[in-house]
């Protein structure tokens, strides 16, 4: 996952730059690099039947290799159509990748450490993100920004037969005999009530990436001084996963995830309220410590609830509620600043992390249980409940 990581981190800020290459505007190109997101949103369903149907290895195979075909279409692409396509492949790739490899860790790793286990599994990918831009300045130096997308390439190669050739102690768990229809609507009240609060954490924590550079411009920091601030509030949220992970194991999803929101929400309620470096400094840190407070939280959880025999169609469904989250934040933020000022998008955020901790502390447990779904609370919540 260090691996995948740092060739997604390397090539992340190179796409908007090919886009502009091929003669895109700059509104053009943040739609182009959205694309990917859309695309993972819309694998997240098939994911799962990949997952059911042939593995976890296999689908890594299959998903690498719809990331390596996306990858190369972005950097010969001759005009943005093709990088689109490029684009969308990227995103399903990421999408079987990330519940493939969830499924296997629920599939190896007993309940009691699933926690340790899931916030070092997202650690070790924002380690990697966290790498990539440095290792990957060099090479775009020299080749300019396709010089990162063929660093994503080697990276998504390397990290896909890696995961393939790992074994799993008693072989790949192949399920089947069950529609996503039925999944979903089996489990539609840990859905609805678990996957909505899934679904706020991956709008805040996308939003995070999209406001405070935009914050940072309009109090008129330099576009290096803004890295350094990036960089320090990386370092936060890598250094918190494994803490992170120890403490869910220990203390359950809603002692991780309450607190995680209650930070979202402090941070983007202060965000307004800064006009330096050191103020815009000390909120990113708080928004990077929320991130790596909740870091794994969100694919434990979904692993606790995942009904047997069922597994990987529920967590596909499952990841879906959560990429909605993250495909949508970013826009409903820009839309709000669109209209209103950028410290409303900001408030409003600061609001949707405060309705997001609410919901962890009605729904999540106290400790992850391997069979969320039996609970009577979760699957059938009180409407009239507070």
């Amino acid at each position: 996952m260090v691996l995948y990581g740092t060739g997604a981190g390397a090539a992340s800020p190179m796409y908007a730059l090919r886009a502009l290459d091929l003669g895109a505007s700059i509104g053009l190109a943040g739609v182009l690099v959205a694309l990917s997101g859309l695309g993972m949103v819309v694998a997240d369903l098939p994911a799962g039947r990949i997952v059911a149907r042939i593995g976890e290895r296999g689908a890594i195979g299959v998903g690498s290799a719809l990331g390596v075909i996306g990858v190369l279409l972005a950097i010969v692409a001759p005009n943005l159509g093709v990088l689109a396509v490029g684009m969308l492949l990227n995103g399903a790739a990421g999408a079987v990748w990330g519940l493939a490899r969830q499924t296997y860790i629920v599939a190896v790793v007993p309940a009691a450490d699933r926690g340790r286990a899931m916030s070092t599994l997202a650690g070790s990918h924002r380690l990697g993100y966290f790498c990539g831009p440095f290792l990957g300045a060099v090479l775009v130096h020299g080749m300019g920004p396709s010089g990162a997308l063929w660093l994503q390439l080697a990276t998504m190669v390397l990290s896909g037969a890696a995961m393939v050739a790992i074994p799993s102690p008693d072989g790949d768990q192949v399920e089947g005999g069950h529609t996503l229809r039925s999944v979903v609507v089996e489990n539609i009240g840990v859905l609805g009530t678990l996957g909505s609060a899934a679904l706020l954490m991956g709008a805040v924590r996308a939003a995070r990436v999209a406001v405070l550079p935009l914050w940072a411009a309009h109090i008129g920091l330099s576009a290096s001084a803004t890295s350094v601030v990036f960089g320090i509030a990386g370092a936060v949220d890598v250094l918190m996963s494994y803490p992170a992970g120890i403490w869910l194991d220990r203390r359950g999803s809603r002692a991780v995830g309450v607190p995680a929101m209650v930070l979202f929400a402090i941070g983007f309620g202060a965000l307004p309220l800064t006009s330096s470096i050191l103020g815009l400094g000390a909120v990113a840190v708080i928004l990077g410590l929320a991130n790596g407070v909740g870091n794994g939280v969100i694919m434990t959880v979904g692993a606790d609830a995942a009904p047997d025999g069922r597994r990987a169609e529920f967590l596909g469904a499952w990841r879906l509620t959560h990429d909605i989250g993250m495909f949508a934040g970013p826009l409903v933020a820009g839309a709000i600043s669109a209209v209103a000022l950028l410290s409303v998008s900001a408030l409003a955020l600061a609001g949707a992390a405060a309705v997001g901790a609410a919901a962890m502390y009605r729904w999540f447990p106290g400790v992850h249980h391997p069979r969320l779904k039996q609970l009577p609370p979760l699957a059938r919540p009180d409407p009239t409940s507070a």
